[in-house]
This record gives C-alpha cells, sequence and structure tokens, in this order.
C-alpha cells in the first residue's frame, strides 16, 4: 500500500517558503482531497512523517497539518517536535471545554495554532478562548469578500493575531492581500500541491485493538505489549520509525521491541496507538495476509527459540528482531540501507540484515536453509551452533505454526 501526502507552499512578503501544508491524497493522478473521513485524512498524513519521513517533508520548515475535534478533544502524540508542526484546526471544530483545554496544553508545549477557513462565530463562550491561543488566522479569500476580511482583522486587533491569505490565484490578489495586512500567502498561484509517496505495509487490525486494550489499564503489561507488536511486522516497523524522528533524539541502539517500548514511554504509545486505530481501522484495504509477513514471522520466532535452545537467552529479542526485518526490504519496496538509515537498530542486527558475518548470523543461514530445503546447509550449520536436527526442525514447525496463528488471529498473548 502506497502512502500519499500532498505538500503545498506557504510563502512570506517576499515570496519565500515559510512553511508547508501537508494535504491528504489518496492517489498520484487525483491532486485533490478525496470525500474520505477527515479523522483518517489527518492520521494518514501524521502517519506521513513517519514513513516519507519529517526531514524529506518539511525541509526544515514548519508543517501545517489539518485536526479534526475528534482528535483534538483526545490525546495528540507529541513526538513531532513543535517547530515542526503548526495545529491547523478546522473550521467545522467545535471549541468545546476539552478541545481548550488540549489546545492549552499543546500550546504550553510551544506548539503553533492556526485556525483554518476562519468566519466569525458568535454565541460560542469557547470563542474567544480559541482566538486567544490562536497564532495564525487562515482566511480564504474567494470565499470571503473584501469587505469582511478586513472587519475581521479590525475586530481582532485585540488578539495577537497573524494572518494568512489562503486560495490567492493571481498577482493581483497577491498584491491586494499585501495592501491589506495579511503576512503569508497561499494558493495556486504560487504553486499547487506536490505529491510525495512511500510504500507502506497495513498493521494487523487485531494487534492494535488488543494494544490499546492493554494500554487502558492501569498497570499494562509492557511483556504483553512487546509480544502483541513483536508479532507484527509493520508495527515494529513503524515504532522503530517513530524512535528514529528527530524529537525523540534517541542516543540508544535497539536491541528489542521491549526496550523501544520501554525508551517511548507508555503515555506516548498510548498516543501513538490511537492515531494508528483511526487509520488502520478506516483505511483498512481488506487485503489478505502477504505470505512474506507469514515468512517473517517464521524467521522471527525460529531465530528466538533456537537462540533460547543454544543458551543465548539474553540475545533472543535480537534474533527475533533480526528474523522480523529480514524481509523487510520487499516489504517496504525500498532499498535495504535507505530503510537502515531510518531504524535505531542495534549495529550487529543491521549488520547481519546486511549480510555480514555476525553471531547472530548461523541461526539466520540455518532457518534459510530450511526454507530451501538445503539439506547439505542444514546438515552444516545445525553442527556450527550445536543443536539437533531433530530438534531443530521440530523449533521450526513450532514457529510456522505460531506465525499461523498470529495472521489467523488466535490468542497468543
Amino acid at each position: 500500500m502506497e502512502v500519499f501526502v500532498a505538500r503545498q507552499p506557504i510563502l512570506t512578503k517576499k515570496q519565500e517558503v515559510f512553511a508547508y501544508e501537508l494535504l491528504y491524497r489518496n492517489n498520484k493522478q487525483d491532486n485533490k482531497f478525496s470525500h474520505t473521513d477527515i479523522d483518517q485524512a489527518t492520521s494518514e498524513v501524521i502517519n506521513s512523517f513517519l514513513q516519507i519521513g519529517i526531514e524529506e517533508l518539511s525541509e526544515g520548515k514548519p508543517c501545517f497539518i489539518n485536526f479534526t475535534e475528534k482528535i483534538l478533544a483526545n490525546s495528540i502524540p507529541t513526538f513531532i517536535q513543535p517547530e515542526s508542526m503548526v495545529i491547523e484546526i478546522l473550521e467545522g471544530v467545535n471549541p468545546t471545554d476539552k478541545v481548550i483545554e488540549n489546545c492549552s496544553l499543546l500550546k504550553a508545549q510551544g506548539y503553533k495554532i492556526a485556525l483554518d477557513d476562519f468566519e466569525m462565530k458568535v454565541g460560542n463562550p469557547n470563542f474567544h478562548l480559541l482566538l486567544e491561543l490562536a497564532d495564525i488566522i487562515k482566511i480564504d479569500i474567494q470565499k470571503t469578500a473584501r469587505d469582511e476580511q478586513i472587519r475581521i482583522m479590525r475586530e481582532l486587533k485585540k488578539y495577537d493575531l497573524i494572518y494568512l491569505a489562503e486560495k490567492v490565484e493571481t498577482r493581483e490578489e497577491f498584491k491586494q492581500c499585501l495592501q491589506d495586512g495579511y503576512t503569508y500567502f497561499q494558493g495556486y498561484f504560487f504553486s499547487k500541491p506536490v505529491i510525495l509517496s512511500t510504500n507502506d505495509y497495513p498493521v494487523q487490525n487485531h494487534s492494535v485493538f488488543v494494544v490499546i486494550s492493554e494500554l487502558t489499564k492501569r498497570e499494562p503489561d509492557i511483556e504483553k505489549i512487546a509480544k502483541i507488536i513483536e508479532a507484527d511486522v509493520s508495527l515494529s516497523y513503524k515504532l522503530l520509525r517513530l524512535l528514529n524522528s528527530p524529537s525523540i533524539g534517541l542516543v540508544y541502539k535497539i536491541k528489542s521491541i521491549k526496550q523501544a517500548i520501554v525508551l517511548l514511554g507508555l503515555i506516548e504509545l498510548r498516543k501513538w496507538f490511537y492515531v494508528l486505530s483511526i487509520r488502520e481501522t478506516l483505511a483498512s484495504s481488506g487485503d489478505a495476509p502477504d505470505e512474506i509477513i507469514k515468512l517473517c514471522l517464521t524467521r522471527a520466532k525460529a531465530n528466538e527459540m533456537i537462540s533460547q535452545h543454544i543458551g543465548r537467552d539474553e540475545d533472543s529479542s535480537s534474533f527475533f528482531l533480526t528474523g522480523l526485518l529480514s524481509l523487510v526490504e520487499t516489504i517496504f519496496k525500498q532499498p535495504l540501507e535507505n530503510i537502515l538509515k531510518k531504524l535505531p537498530l542495534d549495529r550487529e542486527i543491521k549488520d547481519t540484515l546486511r549480510g555480514k558475518d555476525t553471531s547472530l548470523n548461523p541461526v539466520l543461514k540455518l532457518v534459510y536453509a530450511a526454507e530451501r530445503a538445503d539439506w547439505k546447509s542444514i546438515d552444516s550449520h545445525t553442527k556450527e551452533i550445536g543443536i539437533d536436527q531433530k530438534v531443530f526442525f521440530d523449533l521450526h514447525h513450532a514457529s510456522r505454526k505460531w506465525a499461523k496463528d498470529v495472521l489467523d488471529g488466535s490468542d497468543l498473548f
């Protein structure tokens, strides 16, 4: 599955790029918003930060992202740094007490807030509170008459606000907006949205729901959560990408999914899974799990069980993660080195995935040999690592059954 996001520049008075607005797209051909669920659209765009990469999307500029009432009324992931994201509140959002409370928290953390397609609203007691929190007012100059634009600016003089003109389509409109007091500008006169994309693989929906259920408990079981994530290649990959984002500033190299969870923390993990739950349940393609995923899971479990049998219990998580990511290049359709640069993995795991000789490599080679029914190599590798062939085949059979049960949604946890 490909992930698409359109990026439209927001310019200064000198027509220099100040920021980009990220817009949801469901393919490369139709460069316009499809009538998808708006919550899904926002979660897809947030996902794009991880899949495409903050650096490639933003080029060091802030990114405006549309936020719905539903997402604003819940805990918002803060793994995107305040200087990288402007929270753009859509015009249909009702400023409830909960929305105001969460906007205040985000503001206190340094996030800037923009109000999209602004119109004066009367009768809502919280409207002035939202204006006090706002930094930028976006006005659609095609929809709002010029005298109304000027009236809005005049009436909001007591607030500390910056104005952004949307839908600027001609040079004359740009000059008029400059004269009227706008600071930032956006529209087809400058640039149509440019679509960027990357490949994604859907997570297993039951994995997301089981983790969310566990995270709602007073004392979540980290071991259980780690096992659920380990059983899902896409979830594991996304978690590692999340930890490699600049806002985390990770100084450790990851050897296990449990370590990744501990470093991220349960609060941020809970927020991240909320976004995933919206994205994956609404965007689910319904495709059957690929045989490649089953193979990754089989390799991961076989690596783990063999390592435990030969007395390398302390490294079993590294063995598991190596097997799990062994086909990541095929799954995400990117060169292996590009993927490894984005993941904060332990060097030995990376070197093993590159095919170098490491202490993890002999076990992985044995599992590969079993897949090819290469009896000569099986004989050689079982002797090298010191495992009886019958024991190995029993473990390999058990790992295949485990992978099948995971993909069938069996309760393994």
